[in-house]
């Protein structure tokens, strides 16, 4: 009891750094919070939760069944201190969580710490009783930091049902997300869920469930686990092949009809794959039964030896549940202090005078392109933290208005989460990455380059003549006060080392720039240099900005 109310306040109270959308401390608000917030998706976490609690009441009396009390409660000053060893690593591994802003590496902590507690309280019988169910509970994180796998499925998912549809005679159109008809008769917009990445945590939760009833050795539960992720993306596929021949068959109208029934139609394709896999084990495969000898009985231990075993594993494990609320205390200190350091980060870009947002873009580049202001959307600033920094603008040339060149900055506040991957942004506003690469650019104040990420897009839209295809070139890269960097995970690495061992939170900033590559990438690139060798001094200093954020 001790350790657990010592670690409970540690997670309660010093539980979460990342205050951009959920703005608590606290470790349990923060996960419970998704559970039923619809826009988390993660509504299944509930669930997960009373499926992980009956698997553990389940688990203790198996366990009371295949060994006597006495002997499987038995504790010993060793399985004292691998209890102990759990709660430190997972107190260890918090303070890396709380460090770098990613709360899904302390919940992580919390389970491994949860183990330990329980291992502590009831000896081995809990330890194994609950080692599974607490596993389980990961099914439960939130998904969205699958986003990016989910940007892949779903791609694949789109791609997979336009090659049918087209096979089929079907003249489907893809754009960006999008799947519509060459006449305008229906539109849809494969939206992340469809993707299968949401529907893949609960199918992947039910399967690996279904092994661990089904089966004892782990080779055949981690089979059907592996199973799934083929059949969601066939279930998936299969959904939005069957929404795409129901509306050219009979309108836009049966097809949102059968989107609703397919929703179910995964599930079925799926968990009937699942079980008959595992049907199929058990013909082909099947476990041999636990013989009689190695069952024992809970009623084979006297009542007396009971107690005196409960009493002395109590006082056995008085020490490390000390030592361990001892450490906690410790750890609150620690994370106090991390919480109230000032702000000590770089800035990647100069600022403006309200020390918010990035320094105004320049009006007119060498008398030849005009800046026009990009406003930001009420969208942008409702999802991203209030001190999140703006700067944007479309430069015109005058000598062809429609080879204009955007360029944004978003500049991140203390939160990490102001900083998005822009392949996701990108998709769903109705484009199409049809590549991807590396450009190097040049800084005009030095001469020195630096590498950005280049992205081929297009958009298909349907006009009164046909369908016209829409190239463009689109690069971005982000800056701090010491790096340059092209990827969002060098980014997030870079930012993650400097917070945990410098105790830095820089502002990024992101940058990005988009033209039309009607008369080629290499042409588009050039405009882009174009427009940052009279403005990128502006914003970007050669060697960063040393200024606290």
């Amino acid at each position: 009891m001790l350790c657990a109310l010592a670690g409970a306040a540690v997670f309660h109270f010093f539980g979460n750094a990342n205050r951009g959308y959920i703005d608590t401390a606290s470790l349990f608000y923060w996960w419970t919070f998704q559970w039923w917030n619809a826009d988390s998706e993660t509504q299944h976490g509930w669930l997960i939760l009373v499926l992980s609690g009956w698997l553990f009441w389940r688990n203790l009396g198996i366990s009371d069944r295949r060994f006597p009390n006495a002997e499987f409660n038995r504790q010993s000053a060793i399985g004292n201190w691998h209890s102990v060893a759990a709660m430190l690593a997972g107190l260890a591994l918090h303070v890396v969580g709380y460090g770098v802003q990613q709360a899904r590496i302390s919940i992580i902590a919390l389970l491994l710490f949860t183990w330990g507690v329980l291992r502590l309280a009831g000896g081995r019988r809990w330890g194994s009783a609950s080692a599974f169910p607490l596993a389980f509970l990961v099914f439960a994180i939130p998904m969205n930091v699958l986003d990016s796998l989910g940007f892949w499925l779903r791609l694949g998912v789109i791609d997979a049902t336009a090659l049918m549809a087209q096979a089929a005679g079907i003249g489907v159109l893809q754009s960006g997300t999008q799947l519509l008809a060459p006449d305008g008769s229906y539109q849809y917009d494969v939206a992340a869920a469809c993707s299968g990445v949401r529907s893949l945590m609960a199918l992947s939760a039910l399967s690996l469930l279904t092994g661990y009833l089904s089966f004892r050795s782990w080779w055949r539960r981690g089979l059907l686990l592996l199973l799934c992720f083929p059949l969601v993306y066939v279930g998936n596929v299969a959904r939005i092949a069957s929404i795409v021949f129901a509306a050219d068959i009979a309108g836009q109208v049966w097809g949102e009809r059968v989107h609703d029934i397919m929703g179910y139609g995964v599930f079925v394709i799926v968990l009937g794959g699942v079980f008959g896999a595992g049907r199929l084990l058990e013909m082909f495969a099947p476990e041999k039964s636990v013989a009689a000898a190695d069952v024992g009985s809970a009623q084979d231990a006297d009542p007396a030896t009971q107690a005196a075993g409960h009493d002395r594993r109590l006082a056995s494990a008085m020490v490390p549940a000390v030592f361990v609320a001892i450490l906690c205390a410790a750890e609150l200190a620690l994370l106090a202090w991390m919480a109230g350091l000032p702000p000590r980060g770089r800035v990647g870009v100069t600022l403006a005078s309200d020390g918010l947002n990035p320094v105004a873009l320049p009006g007119v580049l060498a008398g030849e392109w005009f800046g026009r202001q990009v406003e930001v959307t009420d969208v942008e600033r409702e999802i991203l933290p209030p001190d999140t920094g703006f700067s944007r603008k479309q430069y015109v040339p005058l000598s062809n208005p429609s080879l204009a060149v955007f360029l944004s900055i978003v500049l991140s506040g203390r939160d990490r989460t102001s900083i998005h991957r822009p392949e996701l942004c990108l998709v769903g506003q109705g484009w199409t990455i049809t590549g991807t690469g590396r450009q190097q650019f040049r800084h005009p104040a030095t001469g020195e380059t630096f590498e950005a990420t280049l992205l081929n897009v297009r958009r298909e839209i349907v006009t009164p003549t046909g369908t016209e295809t829409i190239p463009q070139v689109v690069v971005y890269w982000f800056v701090a006060g010491d790096a340059v960097v092209p990827s969002h995970w060098t980014r997030a690495a870079h930012d993650a080392l400097n917070r945990l061992f410098r105790f830095r939170a820089d502002r990024w900033a992101y940058v990005l720039m988009q033209t039309d590559a009607q008369d080629g990438e290499q042409a588009a690139v050039q405009r882009m240099q174009t427009v940052l060798n009279h403005s990128l001094p502006a914003f970007q200093p050669p060697f960063g900005n040393d200024t606290g954020a």
